[in-house]
C-alpha cells in the first residue's frame, strides 16, 4: 500500500533535499572575521559577516589572507568580479606558503580584468620550492562579472585540481612515482586573495591599461568553505567519468594557453611533468 505525506511532511522533505543540494555545492559558509584577516588596502578591505569586498583605486589596491595555514585541504569562494571595464586589474584567489624563505610553495587562481565586452581571463598556475612557470590560461562560458560563481581548489598528496562550479579547468598531477619531484607537498600554505592594478601586463600583455575613470573597482566575495578535516572528501578527490568529459570539454573550448605547448618558450626541452599530462 503506497504512503501519502501530508502537506507539512513534503514541505520538511523538500527543504531538507534543497539543503543538502546547496551544501554539496558551496559547503558551509563562514563568517570571514572568524577565519581571515586584511593584509593591505586598510578601509578598503570590507569584511561584514559571510560577505566580503575588496576594492581598487588610484591609491591602493586591497588584499585578505586567512588566519590559519593548511597542509592539503578544499577551498571553495563565491565570487563575482570587477563589472564593465575591468581592464588592468587582477582579481586572485590562491594558496602561499612564506615567501621570504625564497622557496615557498604556491597554488593560483588570478582572473584577468577585460575591456567591456571581452571575456575575462583565468590564469593559473603551481609553484613548487619556489619554482613555477606552469601556467595556463582559460577563458569561461558565462560572464563572471554579473553573478556569484564558486571558485575551488582541491589540493590532496595526488593532485591540484582547478574547479568552476564543480566543472574542472586544470588538474595538476603528482608524479614523483615517475621520479619527477615538482609538486607542493611538504608547506603548509594560508588562503590569500587580493584586488591590485597590473595594466603592464594583465590585459592583451598590457595593451589595454587601466581607466582610472571607472574607479573605485569592485570585487566580491562570499560563502566561503574550508575543509581539510583528516577524513574529508578531498583526500581521494579524483576526476570520474563526466568530470573527465567535462575537463576536456573546457580544454578543447576555453583553454588558450597552456605552458606544455609552448615551443618558443621552451625551446629545449618541457617540463617533465608534460609527458604525463595529456593522461589525465
Amino acid at each position: 500500500m503506497g504512503i501519502t505525506l501530508m502537506g507539512h511532511e513534503k514541505m520538511l522533505i523538500v527543504v531538507v533535499v534543497a539543503l543538502m543540494v546547496s551544501s554539496t555545492v558551496y559547503g558551509v559558509g563562514g563568517n570571514f572575521r572568524d577565519e581571515f584577516e586584511p593584509t593591505f588596502g586598510d578601509h578598503r578591505v570590507n569584511m561584514a559577516g559571510r560577505d566580503l569586498s575588496l576594492s581598487l583605486d588610484q591609491y591602493s589596491g586591497s588584499g585578505f589572507r586567512s588566519k590559519r595555514e593548511y597542509l592539503y585541504g578544499r577551498l571553495d569562494m563565491q565570487m563575482k568580479f570587477v563589472e564593465g571595464n575591468s581592464a588592468g586589474t587582477v582579481t586572485t584567489l590562491y594558496l602561499t606558503s612564506d615567501q621570504s624563505t625564497g622557496r615557498h610553495d604556491e597554488i593560483d587562481f588570478e582572473f584577468l580584468g577585460n575591456v567591456s565586452g571581452q571575456p575575462y581571463t583565468i590564469h593559473t598556475n603551481v609553484f613548487s620550492q619556489g619554482q613555477g612557470s606552469r601556467e595556463q590560461q582559460f577563458h569561461l562560458w558565462f560572464d563572471p562579472s554579473k553573478a556569484f560563481h564558486t571558485y575551488s581548489i582541491v589540493w590532496n598528496p595526488k593532485l591540484i585540481m582547478f574547479l568552476v562550479d564543480e566543472t574542472p579547468l586544470r588538474v595538476f598531477r603528482n608524479y614523483e612515482n615517475h621520479g619527477i619531484t615538482f609538486f607542493p607537498k611538504r608547506q603548509p600554505q594560508k588562503i590569500h586573495a587580493s584586488l591590485w592594478e597590473a595594466d603592464d601586463w594583465a590585459t592583451r600583455g598590457g595593451l589595454e591599461k587601466i581607466d582610472w575613470t571607472k574607479a573605485p573597482f569592485v570585487a566580491h566575495y562570499r560563502n566561503f568553505n574550508i575543509d581539510t578535516s583528516p577524513n574529508g572528501a578531498y583526500r581521494n578527490h579524483d576526476l570520474n567519468a563526466q568530470s573527465r568529459k567535462r575537463l576536456r570539454w573546457v580544454q578543447k573550448n576555453y583553454m588558450i594557453y597552456n605552458y606544455c605547448t609552448d615551443w618558443k618558450r621552451f625551446t629545449s626541452s618541457f617540463p617533465p611533468e608534460c609527458k604525463h599530462a595529456k593522461f589525465n
